[in-house]
């Protein structure tokens, strides 16, 4: 754990493995409930600095944060792998996107502001008004294991950003670089009461922290379930939640077929699937969907899965045993109720295979749940009204994608599909770091993206000034 600017060593200990051959990493000090109260009542010393701290002191200082962190892109890169199992290419284009996030959040430090407010429209009125937005004081950032310094950088820049002080509570599996991420903003220059990290499951240390009345935001990003959890024990604090998917990909009989399948391909198995806007389901014209199935599954055939420190490697390892026995009860499940397995569907080792899914059914786990694994399940239709009924028969609602020529048809489904954002000739995996990304319905409240994150953390303070007669 990280607390005051130092590196805290603890009796109880947690082991980072690489997911790859379940080997130690490292072994990190396990936090407990007397570190959450040092932890607070070090971020709310933080807080009483930061507030006070020019924006153009607070964008300095995550300016020199992304330079620190270009200066160690490797180091930051390799850890990335390490823990996550994601390649080690993968890994460092986190590192690159995480870079420009706290450039991102140092922007929006200084473009913060608040408006004027008019008091005439009524009648006449000598009273001047205008709102200034305040930071919030300690915001409680909860990541995952899957982009564990991207993530982090999307929560904690936006954060330091407007004022906050932040207590990081990292996915006990990834601790490595938030800790890493926590000693770069403090050699930046950020005081050492501004950022802790804790580390500990949710049982342990997470509810606790989402319960304390000291913490005024909860940035999170992870599953449904733990989402609601959250919800349900975090009274009345602001909230972001980042939720999870089974994002759908619609390909209509006009679309680019092959470039269609590499851009699957690509959404589909990026991290092994475990991306919250992974491609999950692959909607498809039905007198097309042979042709596609045959573009797929030749593009997927050509996927090197292994370790993920080699450079070669398209696709490494999942994280863990769990997520893997859940990857193969989707599959059995899919199977079991009449689908057809095109690819793959099972187990390497620690890697599960590239999986391609055919005519599931809509009540399948694969359709209607979270896979969170590299399977893709496709699915035929006959009607635009059809497709995008099925598209949103789902408790989900992050992203999704379209592939046609027919603008108004693409258009169309952008307006009925029930979705944070619809991409028309990309696929739902795509996200740029400075855009409004988040979704509706079970995948999440609110949005991130530095400029969007910094107005969930903060208020608007309103300020009227009347002139005595």
């Amino acid at each position: 754990m990280f607390l005051a600017g130092e590196f805290i060593k603890k009796e109880k200990t947690v082991e980072v493995k690489n997911p790859y051959d379940d080997k130690v990493i490292e072994k990190v000090g396990l936090s407990d409930e007397a570190d959450i109260e040092k932890a607070v009542s070090t971020a709310q010393k933080g807080f009483g600095f930061l507030k006070d701290m020019p924006a153009g002191e607070r964008a300095r200082i995550l300016e020199r944060t992304a330079e620190i962190m270009t200066e160690k892109k490797e180091d930051f890169a390799r850890t990335i792998a390490l823990e996550s199992g994601k390649t080690i290419n993968e890994a460092r284009g986190e590192v690159v996107r995480a870079i420009n996030t706290m450039k991102l959040s140092a922007i929006a430090a200084l473009e913060l502001n608040g408006e004027t407010v008019r008091f005439d429209l009524g009648g006449r009125s000598k009273k001047l008004g205008f709102y200034i937005r305040v930071p919030l004081g300690v915001v409680l950032a909860i990541t995952p294991f899957n982009f564990p310094l991207n993530l982090s950088c999307h929560k904690i820049g936006p954060a330091i950003a407007a004022g906050n002080a932040v207590i990081h509570k990292p996915a006990t599996k990834t601790p490595l670089s938030a800790l890493k991420l926590a000693r770069a903003l403090i050699d930046a220059g950020l005081p050492k009461q501004g950022i802790s990290v804790l580390v500990g499951s949710g049982a342990r240390i997470g509810l606790a922290l989402v319960r304390h009345p000291a913490i005024k935001k909860i940035s999170f990003t992870g599953s449904l379930d733990v989402g609601r959890t959250i919800m349900e024990n975090c009274g009345m604090k602001r909230v972001t939640m980042e939720l999870g998917s089974n994002s759908a990909v619609v390909v209509f009989r006009d679309a680019p077929l092959e470039f269609v399948a590499k851009k699957v391909r690509k959404g589909g198995y990026t991290l092994a699937g475990q991306v919250c806007i992974s491609i999950q389901r692959v909607y498809v014209e039905e007198d097309i969907a042979d042709e596609f199935v045959r573009l797929l599954s030749m593009e997927v055939n050509q996927i090197k899965y292994g370790d993920q420190l080699d450079e070669e490697t398209e696709m490494g390892p999942m994280i863990d045993e769990p997520a893997i026995k859940k990857a193969e009860q989707f599959c059995e499940d899919a199977i079991d109720r009449g689908g057809i397995l095109i690819l793959g569907g099972r187990r390497d080792g620690n890697i599960f295979l590239p999986t391609i899914l055919l005519d599931a059914p809509e009540d399948a786990l694969v359709i209607q749940e979270e896979a969170f694994a590299p399977i893709v399940v496709v699915n035929k239709f006959k009607t635009l009204d059809e497709v995008i009924d099925k598209v949103n028969n789902t408790k989900y609602g992050l992203q999704a994608g379209v592939f046609t020529r027919d603008i108004s048809k693409g258009l169309e489904c952008a307006r009925r599909i029930e979705a944070g954002g619809v991409l028309i000739n990309e696929f739902p995996t795509f996200r740029v770091d400075n855009m409004p990304y988040g979704g509706t319905k079970g995948s999440g409240i609110g949005r991130e993206g530095p400029k969007f994150a910094i107005k969930e953390m903060t208020e608007e303070k309103l300020i009227i000034l009347d002139q005595i007669e």
